[in-house]
C-alpha cells in the first residue's frame, strides 16, 4: 500500500503532498561514505553535499509533502565495513538507492556484493577506477551503477601529459595498493613512458601505517626528479613528509584526491610550491554559482572546493529527480529514470530549491528535463560513466590554483595516438 500510495502521489503532483500521514510516504536513500579513515575528508564533504541536495529538493516539494531522507553510514574507508553497512541498508532498511562510496575500494565491493545482486541503484560521486567500467561491460552490474566522475582510464593519460608539460620527466611513483591506485598508475605509466618520461621506481603502500619511511626510501632509487604520489590526504601527507625529510626533491605530481587543504596544511605549504595535479573537471553553470555561494554555510565550514563536494551534490540531485521521475521507490524504475533526468532534449534544470521546483512542475506535465549540475552538464553512457574535461592545477603559497584544462576529446585523442 505504501508503494502504491507513493507512486500515485508522485505521478499526480509535483509536491508529493498527501492528505494525511505524510511521513508514511517518505523515501529513505542509503548513503555509505568514508566519514573516517584515510578518505574521511572526502566522505564528510560528500555526505553534507547529499544532505544539501535533499534539503533543497524537499523544500521545493512542499513542507507538508513526502520527503527524501538519508540513512548515512560510515564505511571507515574500508570495503568490508562498507559491505556490512550497505547490506543492512538494503536488507533491513529496504533502501532503493545507495549513494557511495567515495573511493573505488569501497564502491566496488558494495557493487559486487550488495547492490548489483539486489538490483538496487548505486551512484558514486567520486570512484574513478576503470574496473567499474569493466564490470559494467562484462554484464556484472545489472546496469545499476552510475558515477559523477570520469574514469581513471582517461585521467592517467591527462596526468602523464601534464607532467611532461611541466618538465617532470623522471619520476618515482608511490601509490596506494588498492584498485584505484593500481589502475591509475597503470594508465599513467603507459602514457608517461610513451611521451618520453622515465619512471625510476614504483612503490605500492598499504594504508594507515604510522610511518612510510621505508617506502619513501625505496622510491628514491634511481635519482628521480620528483614524486608521483597517488594517495589520500592523511596517508599522502605522511608519505610526502617522509619523502622530503629523507632528501627527496620537493617536486610532486598528485592525483585528484590530493587537492585538499588538509594535505597542504599537514605537509607544509613551503614544500609544495612545485606540486601539480589533475582532477575530473567541471564546466561552470548556474548550479556551480549556487553551490559555491551556499555550501560552506550549510556544511558548517567545509569549503565548496573540497574533494568530492561538488559532484556529491550532483549525485544527490540526480537521485532525487530520478525518484520523482520514476514516481516510485522501485529501484528498477529509478534506474530507468536516471538517464531521463539528464536528457539531451530536456529543459535545463539547475541546483537549488527554485530549480527543483521547476523540475517537479515539468515532470508533472510529462515534459523532459536536463539537470545541469555543479560540475556541469552530465550525461551517462551505457556503463553509467560520464565524460568531461580534466582540470590542471598547481599548489601555490598554500592554495590550489587552476592553471588549465584538457578536454575529454583531447585526452581520448591522445590516448588513441599513444596506443598506435
Amino acid at each position: 500500500m505504501k508503494k502504491l500510495l507513493l507512486a500515485s502521489t508522485l505521478l499526480a503532483t509535483a509536491t508529493f503532498a498527501l492528505p494525511a500521514a505524510a511521513a508514511d510516504c517518505d523515501v529513505t536513500v542509503g548513503v555509505v561514505m568514508e566519514l573516517t579513515g584515510p578518505a574521511g575528508a572526502y566522505g564528510q564533504a560528500g555526505a553534507k553535499s547529499v544532505e544539501m541536495a535533499f534539503r533543497d529538493f524537499n523544500e521545493a516539494s512542499g513542507a507538508d509533502g513526502c520527503k527524501l531522507t538519508t540513512d548515512t553510514r560510515d564505511s571507515q574507508s574500508q570495503g568490508t565495513v562498507a559491505v556490512d553497512q550497505a547490506t543492512q541498508l538494503v536488507n533491513i532498511k529496504k533502501v532503493p538507492v545507495i549513494i557511495g562510496g567515495i573511493i573505488s575500494s569501497v564502491s566496488i565491493p558494495i557493487l559486487t556484493s550488495v547492490t548489483a545482486p539486489a538490483g538496487v541503484v548505486q551512484v558514486s560521486p567520486a570512484s574513478s577506477s576503470p574496473t567499474l567500467t569493466a564490470l559494467a561491460r562484462d554484464g556484472k552490474t545489472n546496469g545499476v551503477f552510475f558515477r559523477t566522475i570520469t574514469s581513471d582510464a582517461l585521467q592517467g593519460t591527462a596526468a602523464a601529459k601534464y607532467a611532461i608539460d611541466q618538465g617532470l620527466k623522471k619520476l618515482a611513483i608511490i601509490h596506494v595498493n588498492n584498485d584505484f591506485g593500481v589502475n591509475m598508475v597503470r594508465e599513467f605509466s603507459a602514457a608517461f613512458e610513451k611521451l618520453g618520461g622515465t619512471i625510476t621506481s614504483t612503490t605500492p603502500y598499504n594504508e594507515k601505517q604510522p610511518s612510510y619511511s621505508s617506502e619513501a626510501s625505496a622510491a628514491m632509487a634511481g635519482e628521480p626528479e620528483g614524486l608521483y604520489l597517488v594517495s589520500y590526504p592523511v596517508d599522502g601527507a605522511t608519505i610526502a613528509r617522509a619523502w622530503i625529510s629523507g632528501g627527496g626533491p620537493a617536486k610532486f605530481l598528485l592525483n585528484d584526491g590530493m587537492n585538499s587543504q588538509e594535505f597542504i596544511d599537514a605537509v607544509g605549504a613551503q614544500y609544495l610550491n612545485e606540486a601539480y595535479g589533475t582532477s575530473s573537471g567541471t564546466a561552470k553553470t548556474a548550479s556551480t554559482d549556487y553551490f559555491y555561494k551556499d555550501y560552506e554555510a550549510f556544511s558548517g565550514g567545509i569549503k565548496p572546493d573540497a574533494p568530492a563536494a561538488d559532484r556529491s551534490y550532483d549525485a544527490g540531485a540526480i537521485v532525487a529527480l530520478a525518484i520523482a521521475k520514476a514516481g516510485s521507490d522501485d529501484p528498477a524504475k529509478i534506474k530507468a529514470a536516471i538517464p531521463e533526468v539528464v536528457s539531451h532534449n530536456g529543459e535545463k534544470i539547475f541546483a537549488g530549491k527554485d530549480g527543483f521546483a521547476k523540475a517537479l512542475a515539468l515532470i508533472k506535465e510529462g515534459k523532459p528535463i536536463k539537470y545541469e549540475g555543479v560540475i556541469g552538464p552530465v550525461n551517462f553512457d551505457e556503463y553509467g560513466d560520464i565524460t568531461g574535461p580534466f582540470r590542471l592545477w598547481k599548489i601555490t603559497d598554500g592554495a590550489v590554483t587552476t592553471v588549465g584544462e584538457m578536454s575529454a576529446d583531447d585526452v581520448v585523442s591522445l590516448k588513441a595516438e599513444l596506443a598506435k
